[in-house]
């Protein structure tokens, strides 16, 4: 088995390419070891490494955050743990584990009534043609809410806390909004709680 590795924008996070599929419907993140330990004994045993803070699948690909520890001695802990897991045929996710997109997020998506055509069109805008983008560089952005001409998105994987996520936020995700809804006016990060 031969994992790839990519950088990625936000220098605390890898992408990990295991070479095959690693959630087929959604995302899931993980943000602390009891957490992952509920959900995917892979995330467990990637928050067990010393240094790893956060997790994030994919389709194809798992990202993960550090904190200070350099790559060089987390990379071998992180490859060995990946492909221990892929090669014992284990799922990614526990039986009945929430997994996808929706399972992460906190909180009802909000809109006032009367906007469901913005929020669908903000919707198909951000699902066809940024979160494939996205996800490229290890990461996701989704829906969250509509309010006053500003959409709130969630911000994952390697996205969160990305130095160059605002410029990804205010050039890229609200210029591409604003030129195709007018009434989008701004675009911010709503923190995960």
């Amino acid at each position: 088995m031969f994992i790839q590795t990519e950088s990625t924008p936000n220098p605390q996070t890898l992408k990990f390419l295991p070479g095959r599929v690693v959630l087929e419907n959604g995302t899931a993140e993980f943000l602390d070891a009891a957490d992952a330990a509920a959900r995917s004994k892979l995330a467990a045993k990637l928050m067990g490494i010393e240094g790893v803070r956060s997790v994030f699948f994919g389709y194809d690909f798992v990202t993960v955050t550090k904190d200070e520890t350099g790559w060089q001695h987390l990379k071998p802990a992180i490859l060995a743990g990946l492909m221990e897991h892929f090669l014992s045929g284990e799922p990614v996710m526990a039986p009945g584990a929430a997994g996808g997109a929706q399972a992460d997020d906190s909180g009802e998506e909000f809109f006032e009534p009367g906007d469901e055509t913005v929020v669908s069109t903000i919707k198909e805008l951000l699902e066809t043609r940024v979160r494939p983008a996205v996800a490229q560089d290890g990461g996701d952005i989704t829906f969250r809410g509509f309010r006053d001409g500003v959409v709130f998105l969630n911000m994952r994987g390697s996205c969160a806390g990305c130095p160059s996520s605002t410029a990804t936020l205010k050039h890229g995700i609200e210029n591409l909004l604003r030129h195709f809804v007018p009434e989008v006016e701004a675009v911010e990060a709503m923190e995960a709680a």
